[in-house]
């Protein structure tokens, strides 16, 4: 293989200051990891946003250590997990990376290593140069190493062989990499330009740019973003590939994708207040973590694309950059302490409390608690869930009632749909002729019925057309009891009488009587909250049809802002704070706790 030295000659340059100075200011955004995370992957430097790019890695304050650098004229490189892993290009021209021989390029994981270790960066580069092979930096020492050999025994051949010929001395060796280990090559070229071996604990990171830039840009994953990148193999797999970037940045690249770059500009303000506290209680402790990164790219956390793509009705513009820039440093807090401000598309009319909805307690998310929303529906013209309708004959409901585990061996009788006082479905409760039933949860609700939200009708009935106010209590926070069945208890000397609350005991663990322990119950069958809150609603039942209608409106999980509701707000003249505010009751916006 050839390792040409033009690739190699690393510019002894001076480093300009580091992109990302640390503080809870640095936001770790996952855009590869877990089921996708890769093989290989590319960065390119922006055109005129800086060129050429830095190896090194973060420090446990997400300090950029720098370790190696590449000449400026190195603009583009791909990051391979250090094992034999083939590249071609695909029909569309990107570059495709695999574990298995695809008919392309193969960079090998066992090299020559000439000698054990170097005092620095430069003092490598220099044999590097000479010998036309590449600088590795592995558990701390700079290396040395040639040649990328897809077997130990042709490693050891050309070894043998350069040795012979006196290219190289006795003492050099093969060696492989470890599952920690990842390559660097110049994208599209066989060309390696740094391997980096940190363990487990210390992963590569790239900061691009080696000029000094004001402004720096790179393309990664199909969008250009600001900040450094980090390529971790958790666990010993594939890329996990994370953007670490500052706050203000972050949030810029958020922006855009949660809320149009055209709408009012106090509603873009609202939606920067909301992204920014939502990542910044997610720092550290998020739903990734065990990906060592904060939040993800996707609606699974929010979504972040950078500065975007070349598409100008989909990226950042001065509208919704003079949104961060106004609200720098802005959160939204409840008794001093940052909230967690979930958001969705819209609600159709009413929020809802996060107990109904997750089962999470209210004393955690005590801002969480569902409003009245008088203000979305100025929206209805733009929105397109703000009237929805989904049907099913009786022979389609029963398919999808059976594709998710319900309804086996049986048929459908009933659905008995509890409403919250705010309007919104909580519960679903599925009655077969065979006198069984099951109740679903609402996550459970919109993906069984195929639902775009909570808030709706079922055959015309709703919460107006009530049957009566049920109360349902968890037994020892397990199994489910409906006050309103007929419940009895049965005396030590055999008096049968209607059981209430107060007439419920049980034999304990030591063989005395004790009162039943009794909590409300949560609105799913696992019960798994820690609330104690009351799944207490109005109640209808529809019978058995030919058809069922859905119809309702509003489009997400139903939790703290509508979208559109923030819209609406914005052109009715309300200010980014009293639009957050509204929607997280309690709360209040503001740069200091």
């Amino acid at each position: 293989m050839q390792f040409a030295a033009l690739f190699l000659a690393f510019s002894i340059l001076v480093p300009g200051a580091a992109a990302s100075e640390r503080g809870v200011d640095v936001v770790r955004v996952g855009l590869a990891f877990g089921s996708s995370a890769l093989v290989g992957a590319n960065l390119e430097n922006n055109t005129g946003y800086g060129a050429g790019y830095r190896f090194g890695y973060y420090d446990e304050d997400l300090e950029f250590e720098e370790l190696g650098y590449t000449d400026e004229d190195v603009t583009r490189i791909s990051v391979l997990k250090a094992q034999n892993i083939w590249f071609s290009r695909n029909s569309s021209g990107s570059y495709v990376y695999s574990n298995s021989d695809n008919g392309g390029t193969v960079i090998g994981c066992f090299h020559i290593q000439i000698q054990d270790s170097y005092r620095n960066f430069s003092a490598a580069v220099s044999d590097a140069e000479e010998l036309g092979g590449f600088v590795a930096w592995i558990d701390g020492d700079y290396q040395v190493r040639y040649g990328a050999y897809t077997s130990k025994e042709d490693a050891q051949a050309a070894l043998d062989e350069l040795v012979e010929e006196e290219t190289l001395d006795e003492d050099a060796r093969v060696v492989g990499t470890s599952s920690y280990a990842v390559t660097v090559i110049a994208t599209g070229s066989d060309t390696i330009l740094y391997q980096h071996d940190g363990g487990e604990d210390t992963p590569l990171g790239v900061l691009p740019d080696v000029t000094g830039e004001d402004e720096v840009r790179t393309w990664c994953m199909g969008y250009k973003r600001h900040g450094g990148f980090r390529y971790e193999r958790v666990n010993g797999g594939n890329l996990t590939v994370s953007n670490l970037v500052e706050m203000e940045d972050y949030i810029k690249g958020v922006i855009p994708y949660e809320m149009s770059n055209s709408w009012p500009l106090e509603a873009l303000k609202a939606q920067a207040v909301c992204a920014r506290s939502y990542a910044s209680v997610n720092i550290g402790q998020g739903k990734h973590k065990s990906y060592h990164i904060d939040v993800c790219d996707t609606a699974c956390c929010q979504v972040y694309n950078g500065i975007g793509s070349n598409s100008s009705s989909y990226q950042a513009n001065d509208r919704t950059d003079e949104a961060v820039e106004d609200t720098a440093g802005v959160y939204a807090y409840y008794n001093g302490s940052v909230i967690s401000a979930f958001y969705s598309s819209s609600h159709g009319g009413a929020s809802e409390d996060v107990y109904h909805v997750w089962g999470s307690s209210r004393e955690t998310y005590p801002y969480l608690c569902g409003v009245i929303d008088p203000y979305e529906q100025d929206t209805n013209g733009i929105n397109s869930y703000s009237d929805w309708t989904r049907s099913y004959s009786s022979g389609q409901m029963l398919s999808r009632l059976r594709d998710y585990g319900y309804c086996v061996d049986t048929k459908l009788k009933s659905i008995q749909l509890t409403y919250s006082d705010l309007g919104n479905v909580i519960r679903a409760k599925l009655n077969y002729t065979n006198g069984e039933s099951n109740t679903l949860s609402v996550s459970k609700i919109k993906s069984v019925f195929g639902l775009s939200s909570i808030h709706f009708t079922l055959n015309g009935a709703n919460a107006d057309s009530t049957e009566s106010k049920v109360e349902e209590v968890a037994v020892n926070k397990n199994k489910v009891l409906d006050l309103e069945e007929e419940l009895y208890v049965i005396s030590g000397s055999g008096t049968v009488s209607k059981a209430d609350k107060d007439a419920l005991y049980t034999i304990g663990d030591e063989g005395t009587v004790s009162k039943l322990e009794l909590t409300d119950a949560q609105p799913d069958e696992d019960t798994s909250g820690d609330d104690a809150g009351s799944l207490a609603g109005k109640t209808v039942t529809v019978d058995s049809s030919g058809t069922y209608q859905f119809r309702g409106a509003g489009n997400g999980h139903q939790l703290g802002m509508s979208q559109f509701g923030a819209y609406a707000m914005a052109e009715r003249g309300f200010d980014y704070d009293e639009i957050v505010e509204f929607y997280y009751p309690g709360t209040y916006v503001s740069r200091n706790p």
